[in-house]
């Protein structure tokens, strides 16, 4: 794999690490900004809404620029964004920054891709789009344990800081590895997104992945106060903690991969969905005991982002028979409706949190992720009645971004 891939490997692994790193300092921002729990949760929801208007629209509207410059100057943007969340003197400064760094986020994503392909022979791009988002799943395991703990230690903007170094090294490694030829598809214009827009399974499935991940984010976005106030961990234990989770992702995003392949992404999301809603449930009931909350917490790494496969699969299986002209706009309208589900799983367990209480997030999660579920019977359902048997597809254990 040429060294180029490594660049970009390296930009995904900083991008995940700024959006999910958030999770575990909300409690000590809200302390230091004097906002409460549900004001700092926003910081998460913005940031997914950032993601998910910048995919689709911006990269829409960047279609034209060459790559490497488009490359470079989303780099540039996310680093800006992370220093001006470093030297933010208050809630609002923090706020724009996230959107900034969002945007750069949604359209990264939505190139990296072609990028990566563009760097090697037809045989070895799969491989290299998996090498560009093993940076997520490092991210996950390493970049957010290790910025929690940085910001528990040394105050929440020296992660912004750290992360933003990071920026500037995958802006230079970018500059001097990434060539500046690289093939530039036909860009894909809002009209014919829009046009996605149209096709009522798709609408079906965008509802599955918006409703199917965004119910993680009603509880996750509170993991560290539930950790705190609740399970009884200090503070600094919370980075420990988020490190068991990132790595219990890790192992679910692959079982979740390699359950889609075997059963379908049907079959394998409703046993997905059905565990995830049981896990949250089962939350409820064991947070109040440091060792079954841990326990808990473990059990819910490895079940909450398993759907993230299937879902991306079926979005391309349904494409491919709706909209076999635009597959690739109708997987990246996908991305973007994965980041509207973060947006409003935050905003929705902020309000929970504000008018219900902390400990209501898990169990109203649960909810949302059986109404998944019943969304997803029904595609399964109306598949039967059109005649369409469920194929299993390739599903690679990526991220959802």
């Amino acid at each position: 794999m040429p060294l180029a891939l490594w660049a970009l490997t390296l930009s995904a692994f900083a991008i995940g690490t700024t959006e999910f790193v958030i999770v575990g300092l909300i409690p000590t921002i809200a302390a230091s900004l004097g906002v409460s729990l549900p004001s700092a949760g926003l910081l998460v929801s913005l940031y997914a809404l950032g993601v998910a208007i910048g995919a689709p629209v911006l990269t829409a509207l960047t279609g034209r620029v060459p790559r490497k410059h488009l490359l470079l100057g989303l780099m540039a943007l996310f680093t800006v964004g992370n220093l001006v969340a470093w030297m933010a003197p208050g809630y609002d400064a923090l706020m724009a920054a996230r959107v900034l760094t969002g945007l750069a986020h949604g359209v990264f994503f939505s190139i990296g891709s072609t990028i990566a392909t563009s760097l090697v022979s037809k045989e070895k791009a799969a491989s290299a789009i998996a090498l560009m988002f093993t940076g997520l799943t490092v991210a996950l395991v390493t970049g957010v344990p290790l910025g929690t703990w940085i910001g528990q230690s040394f105050g929440w903007q020296s992660t912004f800081l750290a992360v933003s170094l990071l920026g500037v090294i995958a802006f230079v490694g970018s500059y001097f590895l990434v060539p500046s030829n690289i093939a530039m598809s036909p860009p894909a214009s809002l009209l014919t997104q829009l046009a996605v827009l149209r096709k009522p399974r798709l609408l079906l499935v965008y509802a599955m992945t918006t409703l199917g991940y965004g119910d993680t984010f009603i509880a996750f976005t509170y993991l560290a106060p539930i950790l705190q106030e609740v399970s009884g961990f200090s503070a600094a234990s919370v980075s420990l903690v988020m490190l068991v989770y990132g790595v219990s992702l890790a192992f679910g995003n692959i079982w979740g991969g390699k359950l889609a392949d075997k059963k379908g992404p049907i079959k394998a999301l409703q046993i997905v969905f059905a565990l995830l809603a049981a896990v949250l449930l089962l939350l409820t009931f064991t947070a109040s005991n440091t060792w079954l909350a841990l326990g808990t917490v473990l059990l819910w790494g490895a079940v909450a982002f398993g759907n993230v496969p299937g879902l991306q699969v079926y979005v391309v299986q349904r494409a491919e028979r709706d909209a076999p002209q635009a597959v690739d706009v109708a997987s990246g309208l996908n991305i973007a409706a994965f980041n509207v589900g973060i947006a409003l799983g935050a905003w929705g367990g902020g309000l929970i949190v504000a008018h219900v209480g902390l400990m209501a997030t898990p169990w109203i999660g649960a909810i949302v992720v059986v109404g998944a579920l019943g969304l997803t019977t029904l595609a399964g359902w109306l598949d039967r009645r059109d005649g369409l048997v469920q194929v299993a597809g390739t599903s690679r254990a990526v991220g959802a971004h």
